[in-house]
């Protein structure tokens, strides 16, 4: 039913050679879309298509200017790239674009198109038309170029262990040392290094902060908190909704959280549980190593997802065959792992800083689920079509991450590993949702109040740490490491008030696998149908095609927190 052996869209409208090298190359494009009749559906229909293969175009383009940015974050010439685009190509595209909206919206043979198939598509334009300021366009492209400072500053970021220099993420491999001494010294000199350019991500948020409080001012907005959920086309949820999703979180998922470091810190044998042995094992239990290169996590990560389904497995090779994959850490890197959607290409690009620990298995088999979430779309008619909403999107890779461990034997020989690979995965599972919480909640304060002190902030900072602060580990003598402790959170300098959608995907998630450990061939089917929908659907719909109800409340909660306990159980210890 489903084919990894997607093709790039053919051009019909732009010469297949067309490369966007210059805004007087792409205005006339623009231009011809604007003096279009479409006073009828089918000349109207036309007209879409035209235009979405022109966004395809420069939706690619884009992409490709920022994967090649980040894979190289010292290449002068690659920032120049993308530094062109967003100050020369987009602040001039935007108000082409607001015209097409509403000329889309204006046209009287809109009531004859599709109602079910272009309610969602049509609900977004009204939007943009409705958030649409012309003073506000040099604002995003100043933004747009600020923000990817953050990857420049964290991928700089080295430090020295036994007289060799690491990334960060690369460093991340002692802190699973049996010696608690060199432990604690690499979690001190990771802490310290990030405390040097504390200063100069607390002046790039300060400006990111100004700026996007200025863009919602312009737009009517209170504040950007509220401009930003219209943006992300929150339309089924609320910030009140969010604010239940602190609170259940604190009820429903502390306790699990405690249970797990207890547990942590009786294996280990210590009088306390400090921050540099949550990764640890027991002495005489090595670290996990699902992997050593990057080729081998590709290579035993195609295998995986083959066992499962072999389409997904087909995915990742594509992308292979494509050189559409960098997976290993190395300096000059920005940080983090992303799955980019190429809209013409169809196959998606995996960006990702693997150092051979357990988590970045996690890592691969997530953006993975991203990655099948392209291919499954790809076939929609119109790239608006393709443009899901991210609470789906990664139920998409969650729910990959889950489904994926009944093979991960494929990275671990002995059945030991593999049962200490499962019940890590769990216990990330319920350890991530306070963290999500905290940095959702710390967002509504900063875009609340958004003239404030350096000191302000740290102390609102500290005072929802301390909301949501288990029971177990000692955190004393770290203050000040603490205190910063949100400059490591890439979301909040590109991507704000996008974090929440992982605690809501990731009850999905939960729910896509109870499914799975029921039917099934009937949970990856509902898997694959709900993904093939891309944002053609409301996101209610989108979870009801998935077999799973749009529903993140405390109850809700609740009961999902007792089936993964549940499960947590059933491993032998």
């Amino acid at each position: 039913m489903f084919t990894a052996d997607i093709q790039k869209l053919q051009r019909h409208f732009l010469p297949s050679d067309f490369q966007l090298t210059n805004w007087e190359n792409l205005e006339p494009w623009f231009k011809n879309l604007l003096d279009r009749d479409i006073s009828t559906v089918e000349k109207l229909e036309q007209w879409l298509k035209d235009q979405s293969e022109l966004e395809a175009m420069i939706n690619e383009d884009a992409c490709w200017r920022q994967i090649k940015m980040t894979c190289d974050t010292e290449n002068k010439a690659l920032e120049d790239a993308f530094n062109f685009f967003c100050l020369e190509i987009q602040p001039k595209i935007q108000p082409y674009a607001d015209a097409l909206n509403k000329k889309l919206i204006a046209s009287a043979a809109i009531q004859q198109l599709d109602k079910e198939k272009f309610f969602t598509y049509l609900r977004t334009v009204r939007k943009s038309i409705e958030l649409f300021r012309e003073e506000n366009i040099p604002l995003q492209a100043e933004m747009a170029v600020l923000q990817q400072q953050f990857g420049q500053i964290t991928g700089a970021m080295t430090i020295t262990v036994n007289d060799k220099e690491y990334t960060l993420q690369q460093a991340g491999k002692f802190l699973e040392s049996h010696d608690r001494q060199l432990r604690e010294e690499v979690y001190h000199k990771i802490q310290q290094r990030r405390l040097q350019d504390k200063d100069k991500l607390d002046e790039l948020y300060d400006k990111l902060v100004s700026l996007r409080n200025k863009q919602a001012i312009n737009a009517g907005f209170e504040n950007y908190r509220d401009y930003r959920f219209k943006e992300l086309g929150r339309f089924d949820y609320t910030k009140e909704n969010c604010f239940e999703f602190h609170e259940a979180v604190k009820l429903h998922v502390l306790p699990l959280v405690n249970k797990i470091y207890r547990k942590k810190k009786e294996k280990l044998g210590v009088d306390q549980l400090r921050p540099w042995d949550l990764e640890a094992e027991p002495e005489g239990t090595n670290a996990l190593r699902p992997f050593a290169t990057g080729e081998e996590l590709l290579e035993k990560s195609v295998a995986c997802f083959k066992e499962l389904r072999p389409f997904f497995g087909e995915c990742l090779q594509k992308m292979k065959s494509l050189q559409h994959l960098d997976l290993e850490s190395r300096k000059g890197k920005a940080p983090g792992g992303y799955n980019c959607p190429l809209a013409e290409s169809g196959a998606p690009f995996i960006f990702m800083n693997a150092a051979g620990q357990m988590h970045d298995l996690t890592t691969m088999v997530h953006e993975g689920g991203h990655a099948i979430h392209s291919f499954l779309s790809h076939q929609l008619e119109l790239t608006g079509f393709k443009e899901y909403p991210m609470e789906i999107a990664e139920v998409a890779s969650m729910s990959m991450e889950l489904f994926s461990m009944d093979h991960w034997d494929t990275f671990f020989n002995n059945a030991e590993d593999l049962t200490r690979a499962k019940e890590h995965q769990l216990e990330r599972v319920i350890t991530i949702f306070p963290w999500i919480a905290i940095i959702d909640k710390f967002q509504h304060w900063v875009y609340e109040h958004p003239v404030h002190t350096h000191e302000e902030r740290t102390a609102a900072w500290v005072s929802v740490l301390n909301e949501f602060k288990d029971d177990v580990i000692d955190y004393s003598g770290l203050e000040t490491f603490r205190s910063n402790a949100w400059q490591r959170q890439l979301h909040l300098f590109e991507v704000p008030f996008y974090y929440i959608e992982y605690g809501i995907a990731q009850l999905g998630a939960i729910g896509m696998w109870m499914q799975y450990k029921t039917n099934k061939e009937t949970a990856l089917n509902n898997y694959c149908n709900a993904l093939m929908l891309g944002g053609t659907k409301t996101l209610p719909e989108l979870y009801k095609a998935a077999g799973l109800e749009f529903n993140f409340s405390p109850g809700k909660i609740q009961v999902l927190m007792n089936f993964v306990n549940e499960e947590m159980n059933k491993i032998p210890s």
